[in-house]
């Protein structure tokens, strides 16, 4: 008799776009995943990420055991030792000695019980988060303008809206649910009108009516010039303005010299096309605007979000239905983090912390002492006084800080200085797990139980899909084990289920609607009802059923400031801060691409993931490449006072002159030197404290290699003898691209070692050499079955990876003389680089679609080869290969893509 699988409804684990997951775990153990086509997030639909969250269900890397000074340890030993160093450092140097730097990856549970731990118990707000780097900006511009952190808006509004203003955000890579939402409703309704407003064009620019490539940093006076406009276009709203907010006269006269002709000079924008998109915003009632990272990550963040806000409420436009100011977070529990007080200047329930009668509600709940009365250090200023002694003792959570805060090399110089560091994390090797005396292994998602806030405010479960691995805990688990060592009390849960009903009912205590986050309605839930709980939208107040919680806020005003109007803030342009010099003379701009997830720590074990792109890489345009000489596919050395980093060049028409461009996923673990934001300058926003991520100053040359090499290995190398490497996961192993400075002496003992071939008994090994070139090509295989191949040439290595690829994963392939040439065997087509993931469609297969039924789109292109019929994420490349070709004609191949990092294509 078969036996049916479990169905466990669940949360993806990526983006704040907060995805229903459905996963089917079969009699084998083997997990299933699919879209939660119930889930109103997303209908059923997943992203490439999502798609491929079992490839990360895997033990490789794990920590799974805890470990002090390198060596396993037991739970009960790891929870002392972190209790008595924290209790003897704050006895010695006071509560402000020790912190605490958390992650939006944490499920709320764990940051509720962080936050109480910390603020309430060892009374000091000095944890913060990793969202300080993502989303403090939006934070502080909600609250300047509405008097609390709220979203006003919810994700149907992408549908409902008349027109869609994109500010900076790459939403077709870094929310692709959201983006195919976009994408279908733009198709069904013709007239709907995208702009995006970006420095770059991205895959998100294939969508856009009008794509506003305004100089990095320049947003506030774009829009400046907008609400100007709209002042003189006579599109105030006046009832709206004049009952429900304050402050519009401060606002314009910000405003007031901001006609185009400036505008245009401070953005290099064309004075027709800001024209266009001021008549469009002024002449469209259903009007959204849907902005992220490109925005919040700015020395003047708060401010793009103030002046943007001003334009809807200038207009009445927002909590209407297509209608309002749209923050979309870049983590899964981004919004849950700050909901419950994540941030150093935040109380738990959207309560201030500097408010002393939220201090005593707080305190009373608690039953703390004392409740941590001023804010504490902000992301940035924390490892600032970890490198200066302030901070003694600093424990992470679920996070990476050597890797993704400003100027890295700064904070990983001073996580080795400090006395006591602590790093709870799901992986035993990580660029920032290196420098810890202590490790405690934390459970990933698939292990672990709680709930997660998405952009639009909607609670979702996490719920475990197996049992934990090793000794793994949740955080929750592990933050209450110190607390009780410590001597706190009120740190007994028996489980998530009992720290989520807490959560809750201090939500809604003493509330009586002053405050905007009330969850009361579960504060007496059960673990049960916990089991059982479907999604729902905050508000949900005691004694209400979940289906009044209002969907959209301040339609009818309703703010939650001292007046209850909303405030507009006058927000004067400020220029970027970077320091443009004749030595570091280009803009460096950071940002994530399609298929991987920060630091890469979850998406980097999952093989197909990393097909998109295997190496880190920095964008170029062609004028500015041709200037330093760089060359597209070569390698290229970005760098400033801060540090330095060798990526792959990625000359592109769309990237802007005088700007640089990279991903910041690649770490120590996986490329010789790709830690992009060590080069981040740590200018903050003055209001939030948020970095500037997008606009620090750098050069780039030319890295001087004398030889390439790209390799497959079915093991990761042991060693790789190179000045330049990095390694990608693919299904039979490993992807690995190196260069050198120098040509080995004996390329036959170099091949020898990178391959092990002393360990390769009974292999046979077949060889190509071209000395005169500097070519060469060894191919070993086994028992008929390949196990390493290295190319090596003096130029970037010509060869199709994708080809080489799938003819390796072949136990036994066509023709091993082929894949030693590094071409096609008769008969087999080589796909070229990979477009979409899920069906494994390359790029010359979609070309020989377009080739052989002139005319297709891309759903043809869909119908013909499955391309982009899977996640969808592709689409938007899709469109760009079939609009190539029509604009090129015919008779010639569609130009590369922006990623086609390989000189072969």
């Amino acid at each position: 008799m078969s036996v049916a699988p479990r169905i466990v409804h669940t949360t993806c684990p990526y983006c704040g776009t907060g995805c229903g997951v459905e996963a089917r775990i079969l009699p084998s153990g083997a997990v299933e995943i699919a879209g939660d086509p119930n889930h109103p997030a997303n209908f059923g639909r997943l992203c490439v990420k999502g798609a491929t969250l079992a490839e990360t269900l895997t033990l490789e890397g794990r920590l799974l055991h805890p470990t002090i000074d390198g060596a396993r340890a037991s739970w009960s030993d790891a929870i002392g030792l972190v209790a008595r160093r924290f209790r003897e450092t704050i006895e010695e140097h006071g509560p402000d000695s020790v912190a605490f730097y958390v992650s939006g990856q944490m499920l709320t549970e764990d940051y509720y019980v962080a936050n109480k731990l910390m603020k309430g118990f060892i009374g000091s707000a000095n944890i913060d988060t990793n969202s300080r780097l993502c989303m403090a900006s939006s934070v502080a511009g909600h609250k300047r303008a509405f008097g609390a952190d709220v979203v006003p808006n919810v994700y149907e509004d992408i549908e409902q809206a008349d027109l869609v203003v994109l500010v900076g955000s790459n939403l077709a890579w870094c929310h692709p649910v959201l983006f195919q939402r976009l994408e279908r409703a733009k198709t069904a309704r013709p007239h709907m009108r995208v702009v995006n407003i970006d420095p770059r064009r991205t895959a998100t620019s294939e969508l856009a009516d009008l794509q506003l490539s305004l100089k990095p940093g320049s947003d506030v006076a774009l829009f400046l010039g907008l609400l100007r406009f709209l002042e003189r276009a006579g599109r105030r709203d006046a009832a709206y303005v004049a009952q429900h907010t304050g402050g519009v006269d401060d606002a314009l006269a910000a405003a007031r010299d901001w006609g185009p002709a400036k505008v245009a000079a401070a953005t290099g924008l064309d004075e027709d096309l800001i024209r266009e998109f001021y008549e469009d915003f002024a002449a469209t009632d259903r009007t959204f605007t849907i902005y992220s990272q490109g925005v919040n990550q700015s020395a003047a963040g708060t401010d793009k979000v103030n002046a943007i806000i001003n334009c809807h409420l200038f207009t009445g436009r927002l909590g209407r239905p297509g209608a309002g100011p749209f923050s979309v977070t870049g983590q899964p529990n981004a919004m849950g983090g700050r909901e419950v007080g994540g941030l150093s200047n935040q109380l738990a329930c959207h309560m201030e912390l500097e408010n002393p009668h939220h201090r005593e509600i707080v305190r009373r709940f608690w039953g703390v002492d004392r409740v941590a009365a001023t804010p504490g250090l902000k992301a940035v200023e924390l490892f600032d006084a970890v490198a200066d002694g302030r901070i003694k003792a600093l424990w992470i959570i679920g996070t990476n800080p050597v890797d993704s805060l400003p100027e890295a090399d700064k904070a990983k110089r001073a996580l080795k200085l400090c006395p006591f560091v602590v790093v709870s994390d799901v992986m035993a090797r990580t660029d920032t797990t290196a420098l810890a005396r202590v490790l405690l292994p934390a459970r990933p998602w698939g292990e672990k139980d709680g709930v997660v806030t998405n952009s639009e405010r909607r609670i979702s479960r996490q719920r475990a899909l197996r049992p934990a691995a090793g000794e793994a805990m949740p955080d929750w688990w592990i933050l209450c084990g110190v607390a009780r060592a410590m001597g706190a009390e009120g740190f007994d849960y028996a489980g998530p289920a009992d720290v989520f009903a807490e959560y809750a009912a201090l939500s809604g205590h003493l509330n009586g609607g002053e405050r905007d986050f009330d969850i009361s309605a579960c504060g007496a839930l059960g673990a049960a009802a916990y089991e059982r709980l479907q999604p729902f939208q905050w508000p949900w107040r005691k004694g209400d059923p979940s289906s009044v919680a209002p969907k959209r806020f301040f339609a009818n005003g309703g703010y939650f400031t001292h007046d209850g109007r909303a405030n507009f803030v006058a927000t004067p342009y400020r220029a970027p801060q970077s320091r443009i010099t004749a030595k570091t003379p280009f803009l460096f701009n950071t940002g994530r691409v399609r298929d991987q997830w920060h630091t890469m720590t979850r998406t980097g074990v999952a093989p197909k993931l990393s097909q998109h792109f295997a190496e880190p890489f920095v964008e170029v345009h062609p004028e500015d490449a041709a200037r330093v000489g760089v060359e597209h596919a070569g390698l290229a050395r970005v760098s400033n006072g801060h540090g330095a980093v060798v990526l792959r060049a990625l000359v592109t028409e769309r990237q802007q002159k005088g700007v640089l461009f990279a991903p910041i996923h690649w770490t120590d673990q996986n490329a010789s030197s790709a830690r992009v934001d060590t080069l981040v300058a740590a200018h903050v926003d003055p209001i939030s404290g948020q970095p500037d991520s997008k606009a620090s100053a750098a050069r780039i040359d030319p890295w001087p290699a004398a030889w390439f090499a790209f390799a497959l290995a079915r093991e990761r190398p042991k060693e790789i003898a190179a000045d330049y490497w990095a390694v990608a996961r693919t299904s039979f192993g490993w992807r690995i691209e190196f260069a050198g400075k120098q040509e080995p002496t004996d390329w036959d003992a170099f091949a020898c070692a990178f391959l092990d071939l002393d360990e390769a008994r009974g292999a046979v090994i077949a060889q190509m050499h071209d000395s005169r070139a500097g070519a060469h090509r060894w191919l070993v295989m086994k028992d008929s079955r390949p196990t390493g191949l290295l190319f090596v040439a003096r130029e970037p290595v010509l060869a199709s990876r994708a080809l080489l690829c799938a003819e390796f994963e072949k136990s036994e392939p066509r023709d091993a003389r082929a894949l030693l040439a590094g071409r096609a065997p008769a008969g087999v087509l080589d796909r070229g680089r990979t477009i979409c993931v899920c069906h494994g469609v390359g790029a010359r297969e979609i070309e020989a679609a377009l080739v052989a039924h002139d005319g297709a789109d891309a759903n043809a292109i869909g119908q013909l080869t499955k391309a982009g019929t899977g996640c969808g994420s592709c689409r938007p490349e899709i469109q760009r290969i079939v609009k190539d070709r029509a604009e090129r004609g015919p008779a010639r191949r569609c130009a590369p893509l922006v990623h086609a990092l390989e000189p072969a294509e």
